[in-house]
């Protein structure tokens, strides 16, 4: 689990952009007597002066001055004139161009203020966006037979991969002898789609054409191959040149900023962190946390160690290098910030999550559990924020998933107090993102028979009755999906609480039957989301069970009586509410 990424650059409008163009008004010269065109070439004559390199006149005013500006060298004179009179054409012939009204008229990519020099990973990085981007519009124009569109982009295409190849090498390293020979196969393909499309616009027969096709779509597929192993190459070059410099540098300073650097590739995408985990870049930042003169870098290498570990080579050299070990030192020592102790459980929650099937290999992990749940319920009992509750709590709610023992540590521990208490916090507890993470625990904790006295104690009933009504404040896709899966939970956490008559009671006196029956009936306050339906249908029945006083006649025939697939078929067709 890890923050999303910042917005993507805009697109700068300095010199040269369409902003400034829009702006400047051209000017043309006109003949009309000896008068004015003496008039006009004097004028040329003080912009000139007023240019950066000439000498600014304060004030012209009598001829004589005036005639001395002209006793110049001619050449020089007419050259600078000519500058400033082809700039006037060409801003006319540029707002005279015509908008094209085809709809990828605006797709054509320009690096926007390219990169600086001495930056090659900004430049692989610009132009792999680029090239990657105009190879899938160049295949959904060929599956299109736009053949006209399709030969011009490739030959954008080239220029691109060219320019790619020729400004790395001329910032980067000595290449190796394999990326040399990578080059040449990159830019070979480029030239043979270059010309193979330009054939194909020649081609009338559609069988020819048809056959041509092939050939083309083999070759865009060739060049793509092509091009992901420069790039890779490229990029693994680079990667390896900062994880050297996070590991060589005992300067404050460098190591804060390469760690930036590194963090920053992290977010560009799962690629690029197998790369830096492939490369060293798990051990280096490591190595950072064990060193106490880098105690403020703490919170920053530890949020890149979280992104590494969204995939699973960084999860394993995470394993190798006994980081788990170092993650339960940082969270037990209350020495640390309440920043780093965060984002250390952040790493926890990112190698714990179900979504990784190489959790279970975390076997150094089962011998510090105890040590690191206990310092995840102190920490959401003490945050002072709701980003800090939200690390720990879903740190715990992974945990709850790897081992069924972490449920018994909890109880224990009176996690459930903790939590239905933070609930009533605002300040901890503000989003349907950290009530997704109380809900899990609950549910998970919740298989326990114990747990359901400890939850009617808390009136925790009370409380999962208000996740059946979790509502999203935005509308984002992300917050509609975060509401479902607290409904779908809340519904799993009654249904197996309600084992116990108790529970099941006091659910019904709190008009959890209703609202349950109110989720199966109205597709809207779902969401239409089948595994809220699935999961209230289950709780209903369970309830049903203790309680069947609680239901109409209607209900009960159509919603707990049928097989649960009939009943599911029937209210997932439903497009109105029957309440």
């Amino acid at each position: 689990m890890r923050r999303p990424p910042g917005n993507g650059e805009a697109a700068s409008k300095g010199p040269g952009g369409w902003g400034l163009w829009g702006v400047q008004e051209s000017r043309r010269l006109c003949c009309a007597g000896h008068d004015r065109c003496g008039q006009a070439l004097l004028q040329i004559g003080i912009n000139m002066m007023a240019l950066p390199g000439g000498r600014h006149l304060d004030s012209v005013t009598l001829p004589g001055q005036r005639l001395h500006l002209m006793q110049v060298d001619s050449v020089q004179r007419w050259m600078e004139d000519l500058k400033l009179m082809t700039e006037c054409e060409c801003m006319c012939v540029l707002q005279a161009k015509p908008i094209s009204l085809e709809e990828d008229a605006q797709g054509d990519l320009i690096l926007a203020g390219g990169p600086g020099p001495g930056d090659p990973l900004q430049l692989l990085l610009k132009r792999g966006w680029v090239i990657s981007t105009e190879l899938r519009r160049i295949g959904q124009k060929l599956a299109q037979d736009r053949w006209a569109r399709v030969h011009s982009m490739s030959v954008r295409l080239t220029c691109h991969a060219r320019s790619m190849v020729s400004e790395y090498s001329a910032v980067s390293r000595n290449s190796s002898k394999e990326m040399g020979q990578i080059e040449k196969l990159l830019m070979e393909k480029c030239s043979e789609l270059s010309a193979v499309t330009e054939r194909c616009l020649q081609v009338e027969n559609e069988h020819v054409l048809k056959s041509m096709k092939a050939c083309v779509s083999e070759t865009l597929s060739t060049l793509g191959q092509h091009f992901g192993q420069l790039l890779e190459l490229a990029l693994t070059r680079e990667v390896q040149a900062l994880v050297r410099k996070i590991d060589a540098s005992d300067n404050i300073y460098t190591t804060e900023s390469t760690t930036g650097n590194l963090f920053s590739l992290t977010q560009k995408g799962a690629p690029l962190c197998r790369i830096i985990a492939k490369e060293g870049g798990v051990v280096a930042l490591f190595k950072v946390c064990r060193q106490d003169s880098f105690r403020c870098l703490y919170p920053q290498a530890l949020r890149t160690l979280a992104s590494i570990c969204c995939v699973e080579e960084g999860v394993h050299q995470l394993e190798k290098v006994d980081g788990v070990l170092c993650l339960a030192d940082i969270l037990t020592d209350d020495s640390h910030s309440e920043a780093t102790r965060a984002e250390a459980a952040a790493v926890v929650a990112q190698v714990t999550s179900p979504h990784l099937p190489v959790t279970q290999h975390l076997s150094s992990f089962l011998e510090s559990m105890e040590e690191i749940v206990t310092a995840l319920v102190k920490l959401c009992q003490e945050a002072s924020s709701g980003e800090v509750f939200l690390l720990a709590s879903a740190a715990l709610a992974n945990i709850t998933f790897f081992d069924t023992m972490a449920c018994e540590m909890l109880l224990q521990l009176n996690a459930i107090r903790v939590l239905l208490e933070a609930c009533s916090d605002k300040q901890r507890v503000d989003t349907p993102y950290t009530r997704d993470q109380i809900v899990t625990i609950l549910a998970n904790m919740s298989v326990l028979e114990q747990c359901a006295s400890d939850i009617i104690q808390e009136n925790g009933v009370q409380l999962i009755m208000g996740m059946l009504s979790e509502k999203p404040r935005s509308g984002t896709p992300a917050e509609v999906a975060a509401c479902e899966r607290v409904q779908q939970k809340a519904a799993v956490t009654l249904a197996r609480l309600s084992r116990d008559p108790d529970v099941a009671r006091e659910a019904v006196r709190l008009s959890c039957m209703s609202r349950l029956i109110e989720l199966c009936r109205s597709p809207s306050e779902r969401n239409s989301s089948d595994a809220v339906l699935v999961a209230c249908l289950a709780a209903l029945r369970r309830l049903a069970g203790v309680c069947p006083e609680g239901l109409q006649d209607s209900d009960f025939q159509q919603l707990v009586q049928p097989r649960l697939v009939d009943s599911f078929l029937l209210c997932s067709n439903m497009e109105e509410s029957f309440v």
